[in-house]
């Protein structure tokens, strides 16, 4: 069956558009990378993902709502942990910005969520593929751009939302409120979220699998004729319960809706401070930015008592210059800093204290030449890791000495588009990415409880680095779009876990290792949208991933196969409802039965989702109403990316989603 997919795939040669519910979508503007493009010409494989298209889904969180693209899956450790995987690649092989920084979220352990809510924010832009080039290291299996929201219009506006979620008796609530008054404007945003543990697909409970967050956004900036500022402000403070293997013996239920963190749980603090400049020169455009970020991670493992305590600082910098060299070509150098500080507060340690230290310089070229886009760049990071003598770290074996590690890599790319008509663009991009190991890899040395190993890690392990090529078909007829891609990801030094067969207190003992390995894979879309019935749209989008070690088998985490077939009709009307939609969607995944190592193979299976909305003329404002309904023949699965599976827990049964906003300018 793979091996058909894949053919078909491969003769199409072609690469995914993505979350195109229009054929228009594929004309929007996007920033992300060092231009604003049109993706007609530009060979980066890049998404756009609006708000209102991820309110009309109704995820659970950010990562839930980014899983919806062909290519991207998630990692969960039940609803709210979280952590998306683009084409296999997850973690510290995916660069996170929000409000144009580099976001860092401890998330070199899996159970580490993203840890970043949707309100607040006006679009979500993702690169698929190494991006090391553009933003340094960590960037070689692809970027997500959160870009924050800011008033559009003049004068004042507030809106204010909320959705109910029936499986856990959730609710997301936000209340915004922003103005703009001739080249000046603010904006300000509180939101809160709680849910219950959630049920399967059997109806039964999944214990400690709740999670609550506060949230508050600001920002403010100015337009002058050649200065522009925005400065943004966000803090959150969540929690989160999670799931060990013996949750149901270990911890007494308590009652069914409890919010209650008694037992195990994550407490995670954000405050982040951005501000970013764009000065018009003569003839060229000077853009800097600055960013101070702190993390404060905390886990109770259900004593009472707050046993890991990490807290990590982030200082960042950003100066791009833009230059148009002549019509036809334009220019960009770009260089980048980072520091980071890492200390330990707690009892457990997981990671030593250590010192980071980035700086990266590159410069990009792309000209347009008829009918051709060309872009080419290059660049060189140097990350230098300072760890300091920690005490608690675990035997067996010696302690982890305190260690400097540097690594200086390089980094390429170069992309080709062929418009060869309006309705034909053929795209091929190669390019390379960098990653140094993060510290849990370089230096763990102990039980790690969430995952049930004993984990030892190498400080002699180089820096990973890939070679990616994409190929890429886009036909966008009167009626239909169709499009495709294939890519070959080859790895070099990729880091994984190895079971050394030994045991400490009964905890299998796992040993970080490096070797070469490849990912690949195809996605394909088709969206048929008939003119002589506007407003229908049918659309059918399939993922393909595969990932092997050049010895030793398979990697792990990599998705199964995936299909979704959605019909969508929306009209615009005359009367006080002056819009509706409505989208049934079936989603099968395959199965997955070429799992890594430490993995078990994962069934097939379904799910039918619908989502509806309308749109409500008012006085003050329009209110958009919602229902969402997911997972409606209450399947019992487990997908191969559950880190539940393990231990036979279910992924959450149906749910309906029940949402309301309404915006009042003035």
């Amino acid at each position: 069956m793979y091996a058909f997919l894949i053919t078909r795939c491969c003769c199409a040669c072609a690469q995914g558009s993505g979350q195109a519910d229009s054929l228009h979508q594929m004309k929007e503007v996007v920033v992300t990378g060092f231009q604003k493009n049109d993706p007609k010409y530009t060979s980066l494989n890049i998404e756009p993902y609006s708000l209102k298209e991820m309110n009309e889904k109704a995820p659970f969180n950010l990562s839930d709502a980014l899983a919806k693209l062909p290519g991207i899956s998630q990692i969960t450790s039940g609803n709210a942990i979280a952590k998306p995987v683009i084409r296999g690649l997850y973690g510290n092989r995916i660069l996170v910005l929000f409000s144009g920084m580099r976001f860092d979220n401890q998330q070199f352990q899996e159970e580490h969520g993203l840890g970043l809510s949707q309100i607040g924010i006006d679009r979500v832009e993702v690169i698929k593929g190494p991006a090391s080039l553009l933003y340094g290291s960590d960037a070689l299996g692809g970027v997500i751009n959160v870009i924050e929201e800011k008033p559009a219009t003049q004068g004042k506006a507030i809106d204010a939302g909320t959705q109910l979620f029936s499986n856990t008796l959730g609710t997301l609530t936000d209340l915004g409120l922003g103005k703009r008054n001739g080249n000046k404007w603010w904006r300000i945003r509180l939101g809160m979220e709680t849910h219950a543990d959630y049920s399967d697909g059997n109806n039964t409970r999944v214990l400690d699998s709740r999670n609550k967050g506060y949230y508050l956004k600001a920002g403010i900036g100015f337009e002058r004729p050649k200065w522009v500022q925005e400065n943004s402000y966000n803090f959150s403070y969540s929690q989160f319960g999670f799931i060990i293997e013996d949750i149901n013996t270990a911890f007494k239920a308590d009652d069914r809706w409890s919010r209650s963190m008694k037992g195990p749980h994550h407490n995670v603090m954000l405050n982040l401070f951005n501000s970013q400049n764009t000065f018009k020169l003569s003839k060229s455009v000077l853009k800097l930015s600055v960013g101070a970020q702190s993390n404060k991670r905390e886990e109770d493992e259900g004593g009472g008592q707050i046993s890991l305590n990490m807290h990590l600082l982030s200082l960042l910098q950003s100066l791009r210059w833009e230059k148009d060299l002549s019509r036809s070509i334009s220019f960009v150098a770009s260089q980048q800093f980072t520091y980071e500080n890492n200390t330990n507060y707690g009892k457990r340690i997981l990671v030593p204290d250590a010192n980071f230290m980035e700086g990266n310089l590159s410069g990009y070229l792309k000209g347009l030449f008829g009918k051709f886009t060309v872009e080419l760049g290059a660049g060189i990071s140097d990350k230098n890791i300072r760890t300091f003598k920690t005490n608690n770290l675990n035997p067996p074996g010696s302690p982890v000495a305190p260690f400097t590690k540097n690594d200086v890599t390089a980094n390429v790319l170069a992309g080709i588009v062929f418009n060869a008509s309006e309705w034909l663009s053929v795209k091929t991009n190669t390019s390379t990415g960098s990653r140094s190991a993060n510290l849990a890899e370089l230096s763990s040395n102990g039980m790690h409880e969430g995952v049930y190993r004993f984990e030892v890690g190498d400080p002699n392990l180089k820096a990973e680095q890939n070679l990616n090529t994409d190929l890429t078909v886009e036909v966008n007829k009167r009626d239909w779009l169709f499009s495709a891609s294939v890519y070959h990801d080859r790895f070099l030094n990729y880091i994984y876990l190895m079971n050394s067969d030994s045991t400490y207190y009964g905890y299998p003992i796992y040993y970080f290792r490096q070797q070469n390995a490849r990912i690949f894979g195809s996605e394909i879309v088709l969206n048929v949208q008939p003119q002589s019935w506007r407003g229908l749209s049918v659309k059918e989008v399939f993922s393909a991933t595969r990932g092997e070690l050049d010895k030793d088998g398979n990697l792990p985490f990599i998705p199964a196969f995936k299909s979704s077939t959605s019909v969508r009709l929306e009209k615009q009307l005359n009367g006080r409802i002056s819009s509706f939609f409505v989208e049934p969607e079936y989603e099968y995944v395959f199965n997955q039965d070429m799992p890594a190592q430490f993995e078990t193979p994962s069934a097939s299976y379904y799910l039918l989702n619908c989502s509806a909305g309308i749109t409500v003329k008012g006085q003050t404002g329009n209110w958009q109403l919602g229902l969402v309904g997911t997972n409606l023949t209450n399947s019992a699965y487990i997908d191969h990316l559950s880190r539940l599976k393990a231990w036979g827990m279910l992924n959450q049964g149906i749910n309906f989603v029940i949402s309301a906003r309404k915006q009042i300018k003035w």
